[in-house]
């Protein structure tokens, strides 16, 4: 089936030499059949099987000294992952010694007894040999035997047919089962991983697996491990869940084979490739924490446990505090975690945008109202939050973050940020104006703003006009209530350049200020009032808020103090001084 063309698009074509390179479907059969993984549904999590210490650290500039690979290693244990690759023991004498500290770590009880350990050769009788030295009083291993098996690799890498490889690839498998077979006291089970299998014919990979099944006497109590990478990556995920299923509906012996995969990502769908992979058949992943690994890197096991705690699923291992996970993995691989990595990055449940903020926004308050509604806390509440697909709080993260305030944002974020930073709930119809002002100074600034500068900004804007004075001033002031329920406001203002003792009265207190504002020859009308605490207890402060009409300019002003009063009569004059400096 070809593309349908697009008489719309404007696209020309480009100089790079696309013809020297070849579709999939003319570098490998994939057998026609009823597909039966796109309506499969993943509703349990396969097993994982981090292969950081070995795949992962071939692939390091500056590949791990002992001491961070144990910082690692315990990492994975912690985190509850059940088979850790930890090497290839024949290729340095630094993996070699670092099985041996796991044997010795094993000994003493320092391996939790569901934990076992992977460990890596090629199919060479020498490199054979000594794999299994390294495992040497280990109790439980799983040695993985690999050899690329594709046409391009047999004849580019290899010089070898069909035939050939696949008895190099029994001979390696005989001479292992005889050395376990040497230490019955030990739990030695067997993986093959034909490299390049996405490249491989299909009947072939089958020939060299069902081989190797019964050569190794699998059982359903003593399965062997079939790992099937996408070594590199040649085309869309779905032609890969098609492989998959192939081999996972043809494999002899199936309730005895543990299906695996290992894809990697040179298209940028190694995610998807696993994914589809599992819908297909697969039972077991091998990727790293955060996608390191040669070229563009081995699947992300993070992404992927994820995605499934999304949809509800348990992942099986332990996400809660992601930051530290971070932190290992950084200090131990000397590589970043990009900003905006799914789920792990410091930007990921970061929204800049005015609208994405209100969203959030929303959304907190709308969960926070239905756990009260259920009776149950936030944290067991079912999760529906606009633009986050899980609640950061599940794995470590704190809301700090979630929200933060650049030239990009709108009213909703910064009302968020006064609000849960410093309890300052700006009233509806003050929020746009405050959002211009931030917009202006992060406009200036090229850069975004704290909760901290935010607060500084509105005191600076709207309280510190009523406080610190500007063409009008109040430099003392009473209140009374007559006996006929009227309050009556004296005071001593300062207008310009006129100082004179003023009074007021009215039906409540700032009535009657606005009365005496009104003595001193200045009208004032007062359009919005609103006001609140920003703590408890002790920590309590009354912030008031005030939109005023006076000579014809409309503003707004607020007023902090202990006193709700001190704070409703700043917050007029804050709006009286603003005004008077937009004339």
């Amino acid at each position: 089936m070809t593309s349908p063309a697009y008489p719309w698009n404007p696209q020309r074509p480009s100089p790079m030499p696309h013809h020297r390179y070849r579709p999939y479907q003319d570098r490998v059969h994939v057998p026609a059949q009823d597909r039966t993984w796109p309506s499969a549904r993943i509703d349990r999590a396969p097993l994982w099987v981090p292969v950081d210490l070995r795949d992962g650290n071939q692939a390091l500039a500056e590949p791990m000294d002992t001491g961070r690979k144990r910082r690692f290693f315990d990492l994975l244990v912690s985190m509850g992952f059940k088979e850790i690759e930890v090497g290839y023991p024949s290729a340095s004498r630094a993996d070699f010694d670092f099985v041996r500290d796991l044997a010795a770590l094993s000994a003493s009880g320092g391996i939790p007894d569901d934990v076992s350990i992977v460990v890596f050769t090629p199919a060479k009788p020498d490199l054979i040999d000594r794999t299994f030295e390294s495992i040497e009083g280990l109790p439980r291993a799983v040695v993985h035997l690999y050899i690329p098996t594709s046409q391009v690799w047999r004849d580019v890498v290899l010089g070898r047919s069909r035939a050939q490889v696949r008895e190099v690839v029994t001979e390696a498998a005989t001479r292992m089962a005889r050395l376990a077979d040497a230490r019955p006291g030990a739990d030695i089970r067997f993986q093959f991983s034909p490299e390049t299998f996405n490249l491989t014919e299909p009947d072939y990979v089958l020939e060299v697996c069902d081989g190797l099944t019964g050569l190794w006497d699998a059982s359903p109590d003593r399965p062997v491990t079939h790992n099937l990478p996408a070594t590199v990556e040649i085309a869309t995920p779905n032609v890969y869940a098609d492989q998959i299923e192939y081999l996972h509906r043809h494999l002899a012996r199936r309730d005895s084979v543990i299906l695996s995969v290992h894809p990697h990502n040179d298209r940028g769908t190694g995610v998807a490739c696993a994914e589809l992979a599992v819908l297909a058949g697969a039972q077991r992943v091998e990727g790293c924490l955060f996608g390191n690994g040669e070229r563009t890197g081995n699947v992300d096991l993070v992404t992927l446990a994820l995605n499934l705690y999304a949809q509800g699923v348990d992942p099986m291992v332990d996400f809660s505090d992601i930051d530290a996970v971070r932190e290992v993995v950084e200090h131990c691989n000397r590589l970043p975690v990009h900003p905006r990595h799914p789920y792990a990055g410091d930007l990921v449940h970061t929204a800049f945008s005015g609208t994405h903020q209100d969203a959030i926004s929303k959304g907190f308050a709308h969960h926070a109202r239905r756990a009260a509604e259920l009776g149950v806390p936030e944290s067991e509440a079912p999760w529906d939050v606009p633009y986050l697909p899980i609640d950061p709080a599940d794995i470590g993260r704190s809301y700090e973050a979630v929200i933060r305030v650049n030239s990009q944002s709108g009213k909703g974020g910064m009302a968020y940020l006064l609000q849960t930073r410093h309890g300052i709930d700006l009233p509806r119809r003050l929020r746009p104006e405050f959002s211009r002002v931030v917009q202006t100074a992060t406009d200036d600034s090229g850069q975004e703003a704290s909760a901290k500068e935010l607060y500084e900004l509105f005191r600076a804007a709207y309280v510190v006009p009523g406080e610190q004075g500007g063409d009008v001033e109040l430099s003392s002031w009473t209140t009374d209530r007559a006996p006929d329920g009227a309050h009556r406001f004296v005071c001593t203002l300062h207008v310009g350049d006129r100082t004179g003792d003023f009074e007021g009265v009215g039906n409540g207190p700032l009535s009657a200020f606005t009365e005496a504002l009104a003595a001193a020859g200045i009208a004032v009308e007062i359009l919005d009032y609103s006001e609140h605490a920003t703590g408890e207890g002790g920590t309590s402060e009354a912030v008031a808020y005030a939109e005023c009409r006076v000579g014809g300019v409309v503003r707004w002003g607020a007023g902090m103090d202990t006193s709700v009063l001190t704070a409703s009569v700043q917050a007029v004059l804050a709006a009286v001084n603003r005004a008077a400096a937009a004339r």
